[in-house]
């Protein structure tokens, strides 16, 4: 037991290193004089990117080496559809980098893709940091970090499963082994605490395929969005995946919903009619409140422990001392613990609470 737990804080230290090494390569973009922003290097790794940043070597004060996989930038402008490579943008996300296609010019500006004005051959700010000659296209269907970790994680999932199903085809007893003994239990549990008690003995297997479905898919995307080598590609820290999550169990709730549900949010039986009269508003604003609820939660707690690692390692830069390493690196080790926790903890609050209101949206009047 002492060695298993020496081992995982060996392990723990070494993710945390690595993690450290990434951050301060990216510190020094700007040169050593420039004043270091925490609030910019945060929002900067917690939003989406074009490109997937692996690392950062360096091999002299000012040769770095970047290890990243391109990926692709697809735009519709005026002049049509305009793609190209994300490594043309040369890992530049100030508008300093000029890439032209189709007759256009674009530019990165804080992981936004603008398309600068015509005559314009250098982007122009506002005070507030907003581009003044450049606009932005008008549609964006890049496939950037979130979408690729996206794809990444069906893949996985698919591998993942469809192993498991073939253990148990080549099983004579149904026992399950390998990957299908570490799937079975979680299987079971969704089943039996989540779905059984909240939806009901006889209408939780219509419900099943999409509870299993989000609670993998977010607990893995969690787990990815820890992975120091993936750069905080967080799929869940994004509001867009969290709302189309939400939107989805909204929409599953309201085609479920029998006449007894209706029935409560529209004409509350049981109470006097000018209450009913009062409460008829209050219940069509909590069907909507549900669903914002669930994309809000899960995406301020996902996001909320990137902000806090990243702002511990920040304490380094700003004080410009290793003196204040030990405090930063023990604490966020810490919170990289307690996140693993939460990366579980979310995909079962955002499960458990899908399939609260499955239940009642198919619970039968009693009488």
């Amino acid at each position: 037991m002492r060695i298993s737990t020496f081992k995982n804080i060996i392990l723990s230290a070494l993710f945390l290193t690595v993690f450290n090494i990434g951050f301060a390569s990216e510190t020094k973009d700007g040169g050593d004089d420039e004043k270091f922003d925490p609030k910019e290097m945060i929002l900067h790794h917690v939003k989406d990117a074009y490109g997937m940043h692996i690392a950062t070597l360096n091999q002299g004060e000012e040769n770095e080496l970047h290890i990243t996989i391109p990926l692709p930038v697809i735009v519709y402008t005026d002049k049509g559809l305009t793609t190209f490579s994300s490594s043309a943008f040369h890992h530049d996300y100030h508008g300093h980098e000029i890439v032209e296609r189709n007759g256009q010019r674009f530019v990165n500006v804080h992981e936004k893709v603008y398309v600068l004005d015509k005559g314009a051959n250098e982007v122009a700010f506002d005070a507030e940091g907003h581009p003044t000659n450049a606009h932005r296209p008008k549609f964006d269907l890049s496939i950037t970090r979130n979408v690729f970790m996206m794809w990444v994680s069906i893949a996985v999932l698919f591998l993942i499963f469809l192993t498991a199903a073939r253990r148990y085809k080549k099983s004579d007893d149904n026992v399950p082994s390998g990957v299908a003994s570490f799937v079975e239990p979680l299987v079971v549990f969704v089943r039996d605490e989540i779905a059984k008690p909240m939806i009901g003995e006889h209408k939780y297997k219509r419900y099943m395929p999409y509870l299993l479905t989000i609670f993998f898919f977010i607990w893995i995307n969690n787990i990815f969005g820890l992975i120091p080598i993936l750069n905080g590609a967080n799929l869940s820290g994004n509001i867009a995946f969290t709302f189309t999550l939400a939107a989805i169990t909204f929409i599953i709730t309201t085609f479920s919903g029998n006449k007894n549900y209706w029935k409560h949010i529209f004409w509350m039986p049981g109470v006097p009619v000018p209450m009913k009269i009062f409460l008829m508003p209050i219940e069509i604003i909590g069907m909507f409140v549900k669903p914002i609820s669930l994309m809000i939660r899960l995406f301020a707690n996902i996001t909320a422990g990137h902000v806090i690692i990243l702002a511990l390692m920040s304490l380094i830069f700003v004080f410009k001392t290793v003196a204040i390493a030990p405090v930063s690196v023990a604490f966020s080790l810490f919170i990289t613990v307690i996140e693993v926790i939460v990366t579980a903890i979310q995909a079962y609050i955002f499960t458990i609470l899908s399939a609260l209101y499955f239940g009642m949206a198919t619970e039968e009047e009693h009488h």
